[in-house]
């Protein structure tokens, strides 16, 4: 091992591949080459939070004017991401994978983020688990006998990587006594074993970059692109990146976004969970014009949401790139068929209104989704690929309409606040016990639900928010629903190792206590191996 490099240990079967010295070296590099500037950009997300509960404002940047305003495109696509019609999302979970590559979807966004808890095992397991996806020789036997294989039939769905963002730490690789980046690790081991082989197979090392807040945090994934690629010889130009636009930052600066990366970019997509938490996060003491009604009623036709993705639309194929469409988190359920009815016409209803808005593509959360959405894109698509050539004009989209929640329709509700507080304490129970992508009430959940949930408690609580049937929205209202819906949970569920009742306290905590913590999954990172 280099000097001043420590790895943990791990038990997972064939952790050996990944984390050779050459690989943790090839990370370590990269940690000490960009390390320090991630954590000047942490340290800026900061500052500008402060600057907005100041003023309550946000709008798009002077100084980058000329960019908006200029003629210019992102780099072409590769021919492996030209038709991304139909996306499928999820863990780097052998069987889940399998299933996700063989699902018909042209897409997998290998997560190992939002829905990937980031126990050690889970993510060495994610680098061997995409190690073997690459060489297409992955296999997977269940306890049961049950045996998974890749299809030989038809096309395997393209792989895109999520790393985690950029505010998280991976304290199992330190380098000169301190935690690495977390991205840096999940990017460096895959780029380091995949690259080659990726280009050699006629495709390329694909990411989709999340969390992003800044054009100036893609400009650091830009540098560290070129970086890779020089340092193991890889062609210039070989990656191509897909950012969410999850953050209301980085809904104010899509176009500078895509032209720090246009070498490397080839789309935005819309992640509509995690957009709704940093509004809430963001503007959470501003008043009753930005205290939205109940979650799970707040659709992507609230007029902030349509000029969200009229704006990524029209930016993306004014300069060349995809919009891809986001997540519908309705899912079957084989047991029941009047609730997989629910799921597909509610999943269908949504891919329709996104191909129809001039989306390229869209996420499903099961496979059993992707031949819904691909009819409706095929419904629009037809023989063309895409449908980039559509709206290349600027939208009118001012900032006002990015920030006009209080035109959203809905309520807040006593059912709504039992909904976030029952959703959340089960998700995070099983973050804790190392799932991150969770079937609740049947819809899929990842972390942003459980972010949306207690940031908007947070906020309904520090601004006296009254339910519509009355009822004040306080500690002591908030502290015996989460009683409440503890019990219901034991009760379903059990809870034999605790990891409910630890739930229970993380999210009381983040909840309800004075100071808001920015991300549930640091806090929680501190009670996981």
């Amino acid at each position: 091992m280099a000097a001043g490099v420590e790895v943990a240990p791990s038990s997972v079967h064939e952790a050996g591949t990944v984390l050779t010295d050459d690989a943790v070296a090839f990370v370590a590099d990269l940690q000490r080459r960009f390390g320090p500037r991630r954590d000047e950009l942490v340290e800026r997300r900061r500052v500008r939070y402060a600057e907005i509960a100041r003023t309550g404002r946000l709008g798009f940047l002077d100084e980058t004017a000329e960019i908006r305003s200029g003629k210019w495109t992102v780099a072409p696509c590769p021919s492996d991401l030209q038709d991304r019609r139909v996306e499928i999302t999820g863990p780097t979970d052998p069987k889940m994978a399998i299933n996700a590559l063989n699902s018909g979807a042209k897409v997998w966004l290998a997560d190992l983020e939002d829905a990937n808890t980031p126990h050690w095992h889970n993510v060495v397991t994610g680098q061997v688990v995409l190690r073997h996806v690459v060489r297409r020789d992955l296999e997977f036997t269940s306890p049961e006998g049950n045996e998974y294989r890749l299809r030989t039939d038809g096309p395997l769905a393209v792989p895109l990587v999520r790393p985690r963002g950029w505010h998280l730490d991976e304290r199992h690789v330190t380098v000169d006594a301190k935690p690495s980046v977390a991205a840096l690790v999940d990017f460096g081991l895959y780029f380091f074993h995949n690259a080659r082989e990726l280009v050699e197979r006629g495709t390329g090392p694909y990411f989709y970059l999340p969390k992003t807040e800044s054009h100036l945090e893609a400009r650091l994934w830009r540098d560290v692109f070129a970086s890779a690629e020089e340092a193991l010889g890889i062609e210039h130009g070989s990656v191509r990146a897909t950012v969410l636009v999850e953050t209301i930052p980085a809904a104010f600066e899509m176009e500078e976004i895509l032209f720090e990366l246009r070498e490397y970019a080839s789309g935005l997509n819309a992640g509509r969970w995690d957009y709704l938490f940093s509004i809430i996060k963001n503007f959470r003491e501003h008043g009753r014009e930005f205290v939205l009604p109940d979650r799970n009623t707040v659709g992507m036709t609230s007029p902030f949401m349509r000029a969200y993705t009229e704006l990524l639309v029209t930016t993306c194929h004014r300069r060349g790139a995809m919009a891809i469409g986001g997540m519908s988190a309705f899912i079957p359920n084989s047991r029941k068929p009047e609730v997989t009815a629910t799921a597909l016409a509610k999943v269908r209803q949504d891919k329709e209104r996104e191909a129809g808005d001039g989306f390229d593509g869209s996420w499903v959360a099961h496979p059993a989704l992707v031949p819904v959405c691909r009819e409706v894109f095929d419904a629009v698509l037809g023989d063309r690929p895409n449908q980039v050539e559509r709206r290349r004009e600027p939208a009118d989209v001012r900032a006002e309409n990015l920030l006009d929640l209080a035109a959203t329709p809905g309520e807040r509700t006593m059912d709504g606040l039992r909904n976030a507080v029952a959703v959340a304490l089960r998700y995070i129970g099983a973050w804790l016990g190392g799932t991150g992508a969770v079937a609740i009430f049947n819809l899929m959940e990842d972390a942003a639900t459980a972010e949306i949930a207690r940031s908007q408690i947070w906020q309904w609580v520090h601004n006296d928010v009254e339910l519509a049937s009355g009822e004040k929205v306080d500690r002591a209202l908030v502290q015996k629903v989460v009683e409440d819906e503890f019990a219901t949970l034991v009760d379903e569920l059990g809870d034999p190792d605790g990891r409910y009742a630890q739930a229970r306290v993380l999210f009381e905590r983040l909840a309800l206590d004075d100071d808001f913590v920015d991300f549930l999954t640091v806090a929680a990172y501190e009670l996981i191996d």
